[in-house]
């Protein structure tokens, strides 16, 4: 596969940026999560007057053979269906977007249907759909690596077209089943503490949810490597966000986290390369029940907890207003020297 190299984000500005920081009309630490923010924005682009240039948000779609156990209360033709309602702009996402100024990109990674032609959607289908992972590995591993190599390629032509912050959305039925299995195999969780309701299942569901899962992974032997874990569990629009983030943190991208299955695929993308995680904004805690649980074992503080689990990017798009505060405090509030404001007396 692809050899990715990603570094450490440099520290060398650090104590300046912190002293820019709390040189500001402000106590010290005011801002609160806003301060930590500018920090981290102006630590990845290494410079003391960091700027978000062309914020882009791509969602990528794909479909999941384990949705026929009935791991979701909803039919995978909703897959497809909400493919055309993202392009007829009708979704949360669209809202969320266009309020935010934010370009939106829809990717047909491996939806179990053909669409139209249309200038919102990228075709990059990898097959119509993955196998079932209850009763065989969801994809091949040429199908994997071919995923990720193209989820790095579209991140590449946004970035080369001047995008410096990216944010990352799916959709697809059964997908939080993969991202569950993906959490318990390569986190080493019991699956009881990643498997949640998804898009809604009842109780009797959820536990049917479990078992199947823990059947999944009894069957198929691991070996600890992220990528056989993703070929043998994953989506075809999980394994293209894993190569996504990993071209966005080589080129040195600020990357914006969504929910429960984002999250899954920086988890593989971590593995892979360690240093991309210090590229990440965390959005929000979502509410599946695992979210909280993973973002502890990433040591990641999200920004939002607005109980929301829809997916999409909703919670990146949501987040990204905190982003652009963060930068325009740092770049244009006044110090005490150039206001004329005294400072906390010692």
């Amino acid at each position: 596969m692809k050899q990715f190299k990603v570094r450490p984000v440099p520290t060398v500005l650090a104590q300046e940026l912190q002293n820019k920081i709390d040189g500001k009309t402000k106590p010290l630490g005011a801002l609160g999560k806003l301060e930590t923010l500018a920090l981290k924005i102006g630590l990845i682009q290494n410079t003391l007057n960091p700027s978000l240039k062309r914020p882009v948000l791509i969602v990528f779609a794909g479909d999941h053979g384990v949705a026929e156990e009935g791991v979701s209360p909803y039919p995978q033709a909703v897959t497809q269906q909400m493919v055309m309602n993202f392009l007829g702009g009708g979704a949360a996402i669209n809202v969320l977007a266009r309020q935010n100024g934010m370009t939106l990109r829809i990717v047909d990674a491996g939806v179990n249907a053909d669409f139209p032609a249309h200038p919102g959607l990228t075709h990059a289908k990898i097959s119509k759909g993955t196998r079932n992972f209850l009763r065989e590995r969801a994809m091949t591993p040429e199908q994997c690596e071919a995923s990720v190599i193209t989820g790095a390629t579209l991140m590449k032509k946004e970035l080369d077209d001047g995008s410096n912050v990216v944010a990352f959305g799916e959709m697809g039925i059964g997908n939080t089943s993969s991202a569950a299995a993906l959490m318990s195999v390569l986190g080493k969780f019991p699956v009881a503490q990643c498997v949640g309701g998804g898009a809604g299942l009842d109780k009797a569901g959820l536990m049917r949810k479990r078992q199947l899962i823990e059947q999944a992974i009894a069957k198929h032997p691991m070996d600890g490597s992220p990528m056989l874990a993703l070929a043998t569990f994953g989506g075809f629009e999980i394994a293209m966000i894993v190569g996504a983030m990993l071209q966005a943190a080589e080129t040195g991208a600020v990357m914006i986290i969504d929910g429960f299955i984002v999250t899954a695929a920086l988890l593989i993308a971590t593995m892979i390369e360690p240093a991309v995680r210090d590229y990440c904004v965390f959005a929000h805690q979502s509410d599946e029940s695992g979210h909280a649980l993973l973002l502890s074992h990433l040591n990641a503080d999200p920004l939002l907890l607005l109980n929301m689990r829809l997916g999409e990017g909703s919670g990146a798009a949501m987040s990204y207003p905190l982003l652009l505060a963060a930068v325009n405090f740092l770049n244009e509030m006044a110090s005490f020297e150039a206001a004329g404001v005294s400072k906390k007396i010692e």
